[in-house]
């Protein structure tokens, strides 16, 4: 595989520095404090700089080439826009694939809903690109021993000041190695009717994962379980869809599961069309005799 020169990796994510470390000759990465640091050097990073404010990250890659690889969320997203705004460089988000060629960056994202892959390519001396979840393997922890990271300065004249710094309420969810997956959709009538799905998760063994709706606009769930082409990318060995109507939106993002399983009341939903076996029927009568039979 054609390499790059240089890969400026943004925080200290296995995955995106095992992206870096595949497609770069040299991997740097920005973290935000001493714990990610250490992280990064171990997981392969080259050299290693702690910021605080964006704006000293701009200014450090003014001047640069290469590609700047970030991981799919919200904050990535702003990022990589404001990197391609202050930088006049290129940006692709949602990417699924990545490839050097020559000196520019050619990467794969669904377009059309999930209807086709669109290859864009990025010319400009530097490509900044976030991508999904389950794009590259995991960077494997490589050294205990650890340089020392290198502190960008500060950005004087700050025109935002911080009151005050809260933890992000992390989740310790990881769809990407669930083998199995339960995943549910607009048939769930109501949240407290989630304590069933649960039990019947811990009976097999599965990670519980859900729609787009269920995440965020019903709230019931955290967007680390969201299954679909604008977040995780699964490949588990058993999907089983309650209640899932099977768009394509959603059935992208499990179109590399082994085995799909659906349990729906509509028998022209669209998810019997990717699914392996299914189940026509209430899940509020279905489920509870799976339960039962399981116990």
């Amino acid at each position: 595989m054609s390499k790059i020169n240089n890969v400026y990796a943004v925080g200290s994510c296995a995955e995106i520095l095992g992206g870096a470390i595949e497609l770069g000759d040299s991997v740097f990465a920005f973290v935000k404090n001493a714990d990610e640091a250490k992280s990064a050097f171990s997981l392969g990073a080259g050299e290693v700089f702690v910021y605080e404010n964006f704006d000293d990250v701009v200014k450090f890659l003014q001047d640069k080439d290469g590609l700047v690889l970030l991981p799919n969320s919200k904050q990535s997203k702003l990022f990589a826009a404001s990197l391609g705004a202050k930088l006049d460089c290129g940006v692709c988000t949602e990417v699924f694939g990545v490839e050097i060629s020559g000196t520019a960056v050619k990467c794969q994202k669904m377009v059309y809903g999930g209807l086709a892959v669109a290859t864009e390519k990025i010319n400009s001396k530097l490509a900044v690109v976030v991508v999904n979840s389950g794009t590259f393997a995991p960077a494997n922890q490589t050294c205990d021993s650890f340089k020392e990271a290198q502190i960008l300065a500060t950005t004087q004249n700050q025109s935002i000041k911080i009151l005050q710094k809260l933890p992000k309420k992390q989740s310790n969810v990881d769809l990407n190695k669930a083998k199995k997956i339960v995943a549910i959709g607009r048939g769930v009538a109501k949240f407290e009717d989630m304590q069933m799905i649960k039990e019947f998760c811990t009976l097999i063994g599965a990670e519980l994962g859900c729609t787009r709706p269920i995440a965020e606009s019903e709230k019931w769930m955290e967007h680390e379980r969201y299954i679909g082409i604008s977040s995780v990318m699964a490949k588990p060995e058993i999907y089983i869809a309650i209640g899932v109507s099977g768009q394509i939106q959603h059935m992208v993002g499990v179109k590399d599961a082994s085995k799909i399983i659906a349990i729906n009341k509509d028998k022209n939903a669209p998810i019997f069309s990717y699914a392996d076996c299914g189940i026509v029927g209430d899940l509020y009568k279905v489920l509870p005799e799976v339960i039962k039979s399981l116990k």
